[in-house]
């Protein structure tokens, strides 16, 4: 990065965040799990090539998984400290396992329902007595959840939902196994790009915000109680790259495609940036503080506690801490 880019940046910066004092004799040794889109990774990127996490006073050892489900057991297995995942956020911490205290994005087109014409799937109507693959528990899962109830259909009486992997998932798609998909981008590229006569029948902006699905970062519950100053510091290490994530897109974009998704085409980069809604730092801190965000991770945990029928449900206003962020970042 160019030493005038970077030094305007951290200007800029300056005025709205309130770091936390960082001792860098030693950096603090940290073990991040994470999912491989942009949607959950993009922030982590970005910091790692402006060396953002080493002048935080961190050494993030980056874990990769395939699920959010996954990751939340990892954590709970102790084999991670924090996570980055998608509606997961709203499941696990309401179990009482984790709390959040950072988020990503809302992801407002990043799930997609898409049918096949050619089966006769060319409405939600059609949907009636059909099977639709998903991966059960996940943002897909949740929105398709949304749209089938927003359209009349009982999701579990008039539909039968297919569990299994994503990459199974859309494969089945694919291959006529299945007349419905409920995907994630980048997913919906594969289906665009093998079925040309498949149809997105509709994707999560739809119900943009009454049903806003949000991700973000948790972190283990003894991990959080013993370790304010280290989350503070994913914060700001977040708050930087977020702002300039959104500051100097095509920029930006171009850097994580390049060095961490070059199997990826920049035009689908760009295609995955544009199905989330993100938000500048003093924005996503108002929203912290006037209760938006916790309102948003409710919707999702009521959908966990319907679905997988979890009992005594910790509520978004116990299992999400916004303190934390909003310490470092002022409304």
């Amino acid at each position: 990065m160019k030493r005038r880019t970077f030094l305007e940046l951290a200007a800029a910066s300056a005025a709205t965040i309130a770091a936390p004092s960082i001792v860098r004799a030693q950096s603090k040794k940290l073990k991040v799990g994470y999912l491989h889109t942009l949607a959950v990774d993009g922030q982590i990127w970005l910091a790692d090539s402006m060396g953002l996490w080493k002048k935080n006073g961190l050494d993030p050892e980056f874990i990769q998984f395939q699920t959010g489900l996954e990751l939340f057991q990892a954590m709970s297995g102790g084999s991670i400290d924090v996570l980055s995942t998608g509606a997961v956020l709203s499941n696990f911490p309401a179990r009482g396992q984790g709390k959040a205290f950072l988020i990503n994005n809302v992801e407002f087109a990043t799930a997609q329902l898409w049918v096949h014409p050619d089966m006769g799937i060319n409405s939600f109507a059609d949907l009636k007595g059909k099977k639709i693959s998903t991966t059960a528990g996940t943002t897909a899962h949740v929105f398709l959840d949304k749209a089938l109830r927003a359209n009349d259909i009982d999701p579990k009486k008039d539909v039968q939902i297919v569990n299994q992997r994503m990459q199974d998932a859309v494969t089945a798609f694919i291959s006529k196994a299945v007349p419905a998909v409920a995907l994630w981008v980048p997913f919906n590229i594969s289906v665009r790009t093998r079925v040309p006569e498949a149809k997105m029948l509709v994707d999560a902006s739809k119900y943009y915000p009454d049903a806003a699905i949000t991700g973000g970062w948790a972190a283990g519950n003894e991990f959080f109680e013993k370790n304010p100053d280290t989350l503070k510091r994913i914060i700001s290490t977040w708050v930087v790259a977020n702002d300039h994530l959104i500051n100097n897109t095509d920029e930006s974009l171009k850097l994580i495609q390049e060095k961490y998704y070059p199997r990826v085409p920049l035009s689908d980069i760009k295609e995955q940036y544009q199905a989330q809604k993100m938000f500048l730092s003093p924005e996503w801190a108002k929203m912290y503080k006037d209760g938006t965000v916790t309102q948003w991770l409710q919707q999702v945990t009521d959908f966990f506690v319907d679905f997988a029928k979890i009992p005594n449900a910790v509520p978004a206003s116990k299992y999400f801490d916004p303190s934390l962020y909003l310490d470092i970042v002022k409304a």
